[in-house]
Formats: structure tokens, C-alpha cells, sequence
């Protein structure tokens, strides 16, 4: 065992060798270290070691503090930290209390000690100049915190007088904070969240964290840094989060970076111990469809029957609802026995748990071993991760802590938009500090260019921002708010009223301040408990249960609620009748209410993606295409998107291609080498790392001999040749006739590495490439170009096999897009008119042309193929379905990667528009 001192504070050092020998019984000695000021006082006792180690921990860097001290009374606390101040603390006239430690878990469990005193520290990481030398911790006690610990440290007096106070808006009275919280919170849980979310330098999240409940409200989360959201700027209500009657736990939602949301719950189980946290299992259950189906299977019936009984039953509704509401479904009931059977069999199933999966965000955190509480799980034979046998209700039910942790991809975007603007404009951008007045920003908005802006990128929403044209931060989170079903409606309103054509009239003047943000329209549950309060005199705890009445339909306390109101009111000096004219008014808006807290939080970040796309485009959409690297789908959407704004995306490139996208230039993007089916994260590395040490690959004879063979085999250089990466080196055609070839030269360099023959040829690198002698082969037309960029990146990039028609085509076909537009679209979001005449409808006969990119083959009863095929052209891409007939007759081109011309007619089945082909043509271009 060492206990370590100064050199110079003698006195402690013999009292603590007295204190071993009269509490152990041991002897210890003095080491005095030759570089540093400090010695150790050493012991020797395996019994009396495992004591200590026990209570604090291992070794240096993992002390803790005993948990003992955790549970004992405030003057406790007070002595423990005072004595580890002493030995670590300083207050060199520095305006400051800290303390330094190589145990992280110390450091923040002394912060979680002095939060339970009252007292918010913060904590820094220390990077070391000597890589010799641990890194460290410092946690530092300043600003108006040092009144409360001078209040509590008699021994630490700190010159307050001297203090700088920053940030004054952000300081409160102390009776303000401290015993409000004191009267509502659970004293057993205080410290946690704040532990957990502020600890380090936040380094899980982007640019802090997204909260997406009424957390938002809580000025002591604003202040201990677990949200950004100044609950007093954006007019929002702590009684919304918490107040003295609410008997359940508050809760706070918390959106990490979804790239770093298991390093959270890592971290959650390392700090508490693993057998102290768990995620929280769900339970899929047999809905009306689904047990149909099941249901239909396991009676042997065909799959084609019950699918066309299941798909009669509108989505939401249960078997019961369908039976009495639905009459096709109700009449097919009482005909077919067969039916009767199956449905009677499903109600008796609906609603039966079918399956257990992991809950998308719930994780429980306990101060017991939750072994001794709950049942505990793997959710799956081959997964590691441990999770609760009991739902998410049970577990509250228990009395046990649930925390919400989402990884949400936009903060991901925006913490990797933020890295490349960093490397390629050399600028640094604190996301938390950028002006909500942007005029740049609200032009995007304003013309609906929000394509990857969070929440803002449905073509609902684009059209609506178009005719709200947004001007004030105030609007992006009341539209947030309102464009949902119900509010929905209110949007005309909002606009019109935003636009000075309606009038506002408020049914009393004490409205007015209330509603005046949002024209007149209550939109938030806040402004429905500032009614109750301002009207009727209700507390915001009382208004908090009116809220809850109106919202969930109780209608017992809804009665007692409206009694409560209007007498309250009339005390409160407002006429009878008016009182009674506002419950009426505001009762059907109270109903779609939404939380305030939980629309700003989220506006926020739909600003930031704004502000991002606004000022740094491409850097932007390379970081948006980098998250939606798995997705084909999204990312051909978004190179339409690029093209869209004058960026140009290009194929994967041996010298500038990275992992992922990246930016290349002022506005290209260029492919990552990830991207490349059958090249893996090994290959990938090892020519990235290879590029940083050596430089540029100067020739492919250059990369072979830069590359070690056991970094890439036959496959990947396959795919790497196809896919393009060597064309500024190598024609590709040429490549792949000498592919064998290549691969002996490979290995014959890898056999002179490893005889040791390197050193001898070092200097004559381009002698050695020399001998790489290839044979020519026909260069590639540009069409099997694309064919092989289509099977290798899954989507054309560098080109479109229909560019060279375009001209041609647009004179006799139409772009499959426009088929979406007025077939899908139209009317879509219920209270938004379609802009043009319609030209195509259901039944329409239209001529499309178009890339086969999948074919999809069945049989029908009669034994005969049937086709549903996938034609896509330069806007957008539909299914094609193609009968026995067609097939007979077009048999020999109706294969993948063949340019077509189809004549046909529009199908809405599904409510998704498909083409039913009439006729199928090819389209050769003329040599």
C-alpha cells in the first residue's frame, strides 16, 4: 500500500504511519522519490490491503470514492472532501478550488459529491506533454459556486472578491434554484443525470444533447449543461417537467450521436457496474393483420387468401373495429365459414405478445444489483447485451430509474460537418453560439430547400414552409408543433393570420401576452397552463393536472376541472360568460397541445442543419451522405440532391477517396472506398494509412508495390479495378485482361519482401515498376462502365446509361417523376391544393423509359412467370409489372441493365403508383 505526500508536510505523514500501527497493527516506511516533491509512506499487509481496496479501489487510476460516504449525512461529506482536498486540492490565489486525480471515476464521483452538496464543478481531461505520464482529471470549483463552498469548506476560503462573474444571464437568486428543487425532487436519484451528461467534455455528443421531452423546461438542466435550452428565452415552464404534484419520476429524453449511443451505455454500465444497468425488452404483439396472417398459416390456408383478408383491415383499426365499421370485411364474415373461422381464431390471438426485442431507447439504472430485483435476459442467443425480462411500465412500477437514450443521426451530421469544416475551411464553428437571425438560414427555409434539414424535409413540409415563409426562430417550433394530424388544420390560420390577411381578436386582454407568438392559436400545453393560470388563478402545478385532464380525456376530472376554471376565473375578475367562452374555445386546442419543451428542442437542431446547409453546403452533404452510407436508396436521393445545388459527386478514386465521403474540392464530393461491395474495412485501411505515410500513388505498379498482399486478395482488387479507383492510373479494361498476371507480380514482390531482398532495391523503385508489363485489351465502352458502377456501388455516379437519349426521349416519353407527382402526391397532406392540372390519373395509359435495375420473378397458379421489374430513368425509378403475354413475346430483353421503352397503364394498388406494362421495346443506340 503508498500513501502519497508532499515531501515537506511531515507532521501528516508520521500522524498516518501512527494511524496504521494503532488501527492495523503495521509497521510502514518512508520512500522520498529523487524527481518530484512528494514521497510515499509504504505498508506491507495483503489483509489490510484487500480492506482498502475494497472500499476505494486498485490501484491510481481506479480509486473511487467509498460508497459508504454517499449515504452519510452532508458534515460527513463536508470532512471526506475536505481531507481529499487537502491532499490534491489547491488554492494558489487562484480564485479557484480544484483537484487533480489519474481516476477519472474519482474526480467524477467528487463531483457527483459536491451536487449533492449544491455545488456544480466541471471537469477537464489533462493530455499529458510527457507520454510517459498518465493522463489526468481536474475537476475545478469557480465562478459564484465559491459562494456555497465557502459557506461549507471553512477550511477553503477562496477570494471571491477577485472573481471574474461570466455569463450573468445564466445566474439566478440562490433561493430561486436551491429550494424550490429541494421540495419536488427525489433526494436518492439527485446528482445522477447531471453525472452522467456533463461528466468529461461531453464527448459522446455532437454539440451537446438533444432533449426531446419537457426537460427543456428545467433551468437547472440549462445550467448544469444537460440541455442548451434556455427555458426563460424561449418562454418555457418547469411546472411542465416537474412540480410538487406529480408523484412520478421526471424524466429526461436524451438524443446522443447515434454513431456513439452504445459508448454511452458502455460507459453507464462501467460507471454504475454492469450488474447495475440494463436496456429494457419489449414486446411485439399479434396486431389485427399480423395475427390474420399467423393465424391463416397455422389452419394451412393459402397465403394469397388470408393476405387479401388482412389487407381489408385498415391500419390502427383491431378485428372488432373492422368487423363493425368495415362492411366488405363484414359481409366476407358472414358468407365464408372459412373466414368465420379464421377471424373467431385471431380475436381470441390479438393482441397476445408474438415476440421480445430490445426497447429502441429505454435503459434502467439501479443502485442495487438488479439481479436482486428484476429477471434479467440475453435478447437473443448470439447477442451479449443484457436486458430486463419486465416491459418499461413494470420496471417504473419497481421504483427503478428509466432513462431514454436515442442515437439520433443528426447530431451525427452535424458533429462530422463541423469536422470537415474544420479540415477543409479551416474554420471553427461552435454550433451552441450561431445567431437564430440568420438571414441566409430563413432563406432556405423560406424556399423550402430543406432536403436532409431536420424535420423539415417531408414535401408536405416544403410546401409549407413555402407559404408560411418563416422569419423568426418562433415559427420553425410552433410549425413543428402543428404540422401533425389535428393541429394540421390550424396551419391556414397561422399562415393568414402571420400574413396579415385574417384579423386576431382575443376573447380577453390577459390573452394577449399568452398568445401574441403564435397570432392568436394556442399550440403548446404552456400556453394552455398560462391561460388556466392567468384566468382562472390556478397554480402551475394545478394547471399541469388540467393539462393532463384535457389531453388524456379523463372525464370525471375534466367535469371538476371545468367548474374549478370558470370559478376561478370569476374570482379573479372575469366575466361569467367570457369564462365559460374561453373553456369552450380553448378545449378542442388543448386537445392537440403539444409540449413546447419538447418542439424547441428539436427546432433547434432543424436550425442548425439549416444553418449547416445554409453556409457550408458541401461539407454539409458530404457528412448527410456519409450517414446514409448502408442505404442505396437514400443516397441516390441525395446525389439528386447535390446535383440539385451545384455539387458534384464523384466516383471513388484511388488518391482522394477516404473511408467515407468526403470533400475534395470547394463544391465536389468524392465516394469513399467503403462504398465498394466486397471491399472491406481491412483493404480500405490499409491503402488509407498507406497514402498518409508514402503520399500520392504515383502509378498501380507504385500501389502494388506499396500494398502487402495480405492487406488485399483477388476479390477486392477485382472490385477496386471495376468500380473505377485506378482510371487516373490505368485504363480498367486493360487491368482486368492482365488480372492474373498482377497477382503473381504481387505475390513475387511479397516473396522478395520477406527474403529480405528490399533494402537492395530500394533505391531503384522505378526500375523495379518498370518490369510490370501489361497487355492491351479494348478499352471499356462507357455503358459497361456504368453497368459496373451500378453493381458495385449500387447506383450510377459518374453518369446515366439514359443521358445520351435524354434529348430523343423527352419529345416521346414522360419522366417517371411526374407520375409520382400527380398520382401520389397530390392533396397528400389534406389542406394543400395541387399547383397544376392533373394530365395523368389512375387508368392512364403513359410512356415511360427507363434502366431495368431488378427483376423480381414469380409463378402464378397457372404455372406461367410473372415479372415485377424495377425501370428507372434520370428522375426517379417504378415498378414495372409484365404478364406471361409480354414475356413470351420479349423474353430475350427483359434482363437487368437493359434500356427499355414501356407503354402501359397506371396502377395506385397499395396507394403506391406502378406502371402494368402493355408493350416493351429496347433501346439500342446507333453506333
Amino acid at each position: 500500500m503508498g500513501f502519497g505526500f508532499h515531501k515537506e508536510e511531515k507532521e501528516i505523514i508520521e500522524e498516518v504511519r501512527q494511524l496504521l500501527k494503532d488501527t492495523f497493527g503495521i509497521e510502514s516506511s518512508v520512500k522520498f522519490h529523487r524527481v518530484k516533491n512528494s514521497c510515499q509512506v509504504l505498508a506491507y499487509s495483503r489483509i489490510v490491503a484487500r480492506f482498502f481496496e475494497k472500499f476505494c479501489g486498485k490501484g491510481a487510476e481506479e480509486k473511487r470514492v467509498p460508497y459508504q460516504i454517499f449515504e452519510s449525512e452532508d458534515r460527513i461529506i463536508v470532512a471526506f472532501l475536505t481531507a481529499l482536498f487537502k491532499g490534491d486540492g489547491s488554492n494558489k490565489g487562484k480564485m479557484r478550488i480544484s483537484f487533480d486525480s489519474i481516476s477519472l471515476n474519482l474526480v467524477s464521483q467528487v463531483k457527483m459529491l459536491l451536487a449533492y452538496l449544491g455545488i456544480m464543478a466541471s471537469i477537464k481531461a489533462r493530455v499529458p506533454k510527457n507520454k510517459n505520464w498518465h493522463i489526468s482529471y481536474k475537476l475545478t470549483i469557480s465562478g459564484k459556486q465559491l459562494f456555497k463552498f465557502n459557506e461549507l469548506f471553512s477550511e477553503f476560503q477562496a477570494p471571491i472578491a477577485q472573481q471574474k462573474f461570466y455569463r450573468n444571464d445564466t445566474f439566478i437568486w440562490k433561493n430561486y434554484i436551491w429550494f424550490p428543487i429541494k421540495e419536488v425532487s427525489f433526494e436518492k436519484y439527485k446528482g445522477k443525470v447531471y453525472d452522467l451528461t456533463v461528466e468529461k467534455d461531453a464527448s459522446y455528443v455532437a454539440n451537446g444533447i438533444a432533449v426531446h421531452n419537457s426537460a427543456g423546461g428545467s433551468l437547472v438542466s440549462y445550467l448544469t449543461g444537460i440541455t442548451n435550452i434556455n427555458p426563460i428565452k424561449h418562454n418555457l415552464l418547469f411546472e411542465r417537467f416537474l412540480n410538487p404534484e406529480r408523484i412520478s419520476m421526471p424524466d429526461i429524453d436524451l438524443d446522443f450521436a447515434d454513431t456513439r449511443r452504445d459508448e454511452v451505455i458502455r460507459y453507464v454500465s462501467q460507471k454504475y457496474g454492469q450488474n447495475h444497468v440494463a436496456q429494457i425488452i419489449t414486446f411485439g404483439t399479434m396486431a389485427a393483420r399480423a395475427v390474420v396472417r399467423d393465424v391463416g398459416r397455422v389452419l394451412g390456408y393459402p397465403y394469397s387468401f388470408c393476405d387479401k383478408i388482412a389487407k381489408m383491415i385498415p391500419f390502427g383499426y383491431s378485428l372488432d373495429d373492422t368487423l363493425s365499421r368495415i362492411d366488405e370485411f363484414k359481409q366476407a364474415y358472414i358468407s365464408d365459414q372459412k373466414i368465420q373461422k379464421l377471424v373467431d381464431i385471431s380475436k381470441k390471438l390479438e393482441g397476445v405478445a408474438r415476440h421480445a426485442s430490445t426497447h429502441a431507447c429505454g435503459v434502467v439504472i439501479s443502485s442495487q444489483p438488479l439481479d436482486d430485483i428484476v429477471p434479467l435476459q440475453h435478447p437473443t442467443q448470439d447477442d451479449k447485451a443484457i436486458v430486463t425480462q419486465y416491459e418499461m411500465h413494470s420496471i417504473e412500477d419497481l421504483g427503478l430509474l428509466k432513462m431514454d437514450f436515442l442515437g439520433l443521426k443528426n447530431l451525427s451530421i452535424i458533429e462530422n460537418t463541423i469536422k470537415l469544416v474544420k479540415k477543409t475551411r479551416k474554420e471553427e464553428i461552435d454550433i451552441n453560439k450561431i445567431p437564430f437571425n440568420d438571414k441566409k438560414t430563413f432563406s432556405l427555409l423560406q424556399k423550402g430547400n430543406t432536403t436532409c434539414v431536420f424535420q423539415l424535409e417531408s414535401g408536405g413540409m416544403k410546401r409549407c414552409l413555402r407559404q408560411l415563409q418563416p422569419s423568426t426562430f418562433e415559427d420553425i417550433v410552433a410549425i413543428l408543433a402543428l404540422y401533425r394530424p389535428g393541429p394540421m388544420e390550424f396551419i391556414p390560420t397561422y399562415i393568414a393570420r402571420k400574413k396579415n390577411r385574417k384579423r386576431i381578436n382575443y376573447l380577453h386582454p390577459k390573452l394577449e401576452p399568452i398568445l401574441k407568438e403564435t397570432y392568436g392559436i394556442p399550440i403548446f400545453q404552456e400556453q394552455i397552463m398560462q391561460i388556466a393560470q392567468q384566468i382562472a388563478g390556478f397554480t402551475l402545478s394545478e394547471a399541469d393536472i388540467l393539462r393532463k385532464a384535457i389531453g388524456k380525456k379523463i372525464k370525471n376530472l375534466l367535469v371538476a376541472q371545468k367548474e374549478k376554471f370558470i370559478q376561478g376565473a370569476i374570482k379573479n375578475g372575469v366575466d361569467k360568460k367570457i369564462a365559460q367562452k374561453i373553456w369552450e374555445w380553448f378545449l378542442p386546442f388543448a386537445r392537440y397541445g403539444f409540449n413546447r419543451s419538447h418542439s424547441t428542442g428539436y427546432a433547434i437542431v432543424a436550425y442548425q442543419t439549416a444553418y449547416l446547409k445554409a453556409h457550408y453546403p458541401v461539407e454539409f452533404m458530404a457528412a448527410v451522405l456519409a450517414s446514409e452510407k448502408q442505404d442505396i436508396e437514400r443516397i441516390a436521393f441525395l446525389l439528386e440532391e447535390c446535383k440539385r445545388m451545384g455539387i458534384e459527386v464523384l466516383p471513388p478514386d484511388i488518391n482522394e477517396s477516404f473511408e467515407n465521403f468526403t470533400v475534395v474540392d470547394k463544391n465536389k464530393i468524392r465516394f469513399g472506398l467503403l462504398a465498394i461491395k466486397n471491399v472491406g474495412h481491412n483493404v480500405v485501411e490499409a491503402i488509407v494509412n498507406e497514402r498518409k505515410r508514402g503520399g500520392k500513388f504515383q502509378s498501380f505498379a507504385d500501389f502494388l508495390h506499396r500494398i502487402s498482399p495480405e492487406n488485399i486478395n483477388k476479390k477486392s482488387l477485382e472490385a477496386l479495378i471495376k468500380a473505377g479507383v485506378f482510371d487516373k492510373l490505368e485504363e480498367r479494361n486493360k487491368l482486368l485482361y492482365n488480372l492474373d498476371k498482377i497477382l503473381e507480380y504481387l505475390r513475387e514482390i511479397h516473396r522478395s519482401k520477406s527474403n529480405g531482398q528490399r533494402g537492395l532495391f530500394d533505391g531503384f523503385a522505378s526500375q523495379q515498376q518498370n518490369t510490370l508489363s501489361l497487355k492491351n485489351a479494348k478499352p471499356l465502352s462507357d455503358h459497361e462502365k456504368l453497368s459496373w458502377e451500378k453493381e458495385l456501388l449500387g447506383l450510377y455516379v459518374s453518369g446515366h446509361p439514359l443521358q445520351s437519349f435524354q434529348k430523343a426521349l423527352s419529345k416521346i416519353t414522360i419522366p417517371i417523376k411526374k407520375i409520382y407527382q400527380e398520382v401520389a402526391e397530390t392533396n397528400k397532406d389534406g389542406f394543400f391544393s395541387s399547383p397544376f392540372k392533373k394530365s395523368i390519373d389512375v387508368g392512364s395509359r403513359v410512356k415511360i423509359a427507363g434502366v431495368i435495375t431488378r427483376i423480381k420473378k414469380i409463378v402464378t397458379k397457372n404455372g406461367k412467370p410473372m415479372l415485377f421489374m424495377e425501370v428507372e430513368d434520370l428522375t426517379e425509378k417504378i415498378e414495372t409489372i409484365v404478364f406471361p403475354g409480354i414475356i413470351e413475346r420479349h423474353s430475350a430483353l427483359l434482363q437487368e441493365n437493359k434500356i427499355v421503352i414501356v407503354n402501359g397503364k397506371v396502377d395506385l394498388t397499395d396507394n403506391i403508383p406502378k406502371i402494368i406494362a402493355e408493350e416493351i421495346e429496347e433501346l439500342i443506340e446507333k453506333s
